[in-house]
């Protein structure tokens, strides 16, 4: 049998020959820009997979993470920056540096001891490889705690770090019930908000489309709608955080909950020669009570009547 490295170099030395000379065409064509949106797609299969619990799948889709890995670093290597051995051995010596509890003379008992020590060496790799501390900067002083959290990432996640960052120095709740105290305050900031213009809502002679045929709002107050509904997030990630939940997996699996009921709906609607759109809003809150129950009696893993989350 092949060892993990001899597997790891027949992967390596495939992709070098799809982008080599005589290869695949689409391959070569590729760059880091093209194949950036791949490497998103591919991560959320794999999340989706993990949600799933679908282990016979998982393998084939964390393969397709690691092909992303291998193509930019065979386009690295095709135009002289770097290969996957420099990839693997930053990756090395990166986790012995960061995990000095393991590799060194550091004591870490505990998680949050260890993510205290992570972040600091972080901020100091860092502060070394901008040559900050030859430029003036204050000897011994450390980045902000909230360095590293990149404003690109989704925005869930990039709440769920923040706090968690803050939360590492001691700016935190001190327990959930702070925390729904906060999230009551934030929902009657957001009322109070919504009373100066109260004609919000889905209305009868517009289909129930959300927002259609409304009067539009001064956008100083959209504005400020938009900031108190976005407080009002933030102290949910906070509250899936508290809980050591990660909230784009819970929005993702609720999503998903609701992809499986509405379709369910559908489908009995389809039955009778209609669509959602030909039901009243009273027989489509019937149907998706229904829809709940059947979930509940048969369990999650039903998928009502045996569907994948709707495809």
């Amino acid at each position: 049998m092949p060892t993990t490295g001899e597997r790891f170099e027949r992967a390596v030395a495939i992709m070098a020959r799809l982008r080599g000379p005589g290869g695949c065409p689409w391959d070569r064509e590729q760059t880091f820009d093209s194949v950036k949106s791949h490497t998103l797609e591919e991560t959320y299969e794999v999340l989706e997979a993990i949600d799933n619990r679908d282990w016979d799948e998982l393998p084939g889709e964390l393969g397709d993470l690691l092909l992303q890995v291998l193509f930019y670093a065979q386009m690295a290597k095709d135009q002289g920056t770097f290969s996957i051995d420099e990839v693997l051995d930053r990756l090395a010596n990166k986790l012995i540096h960061r995990h000095p509890h393991v590799f060194g003379e550091v004591k870490a008992e505990t998680s949050s001891e260890v993510l205290r020590n992570w972040h600091r060496l972080k901020a100091k790799e860092k502060e070394k490889k901008e040559g900050q501390a030859e430029s003036g900067r204050t000897a011994g002083a450390l980045e902000s705690v909230l360095a590293g959290v990149s404003t690109s990432m989704p925005a869930l996640m990039e709440a769920y770090k923040l706090s968690a960052r803050a939360a590492l120095v001691g700016f935190d709740w001190p327990d959930m019930d702070g925390l729904f105290q906060k999230l009551q305050e934030e929902t009657e900031e957001l009322q109070r908000e919504l009373e100066e213009f109260p004609v919000l809502g889905p209305r009868p002679d517009s289909q129930n489309i959300a927002g259609a045929g409304q009067p539009q709002e001064p956008e100083a107050q959209r504005q400020r709608q938009e900031e108190e509904v976005g407080d009002l997030f933030f102290v949910l990630v906070n509250i899936a955080r508290y809980l050591s939940l990660d909230p784009e997996s819970a929005l993702r699996k609720t999503n998903r909950k609701f992809r499986r009921r509405f379709l369910w709906m559908e489908e009995q609607l389809r039955a009778s020669g209609r669509g959602p759109e030909q039901a009243s809003m009273t027989e489509l809150e019937s149907l998706w009570q229904q829809a709940k129950r059947q979930e509940r009696d048969l369990g999650p893993e039903s998928q009502l009547a045996n569907g994948r989350d709707g495809g």
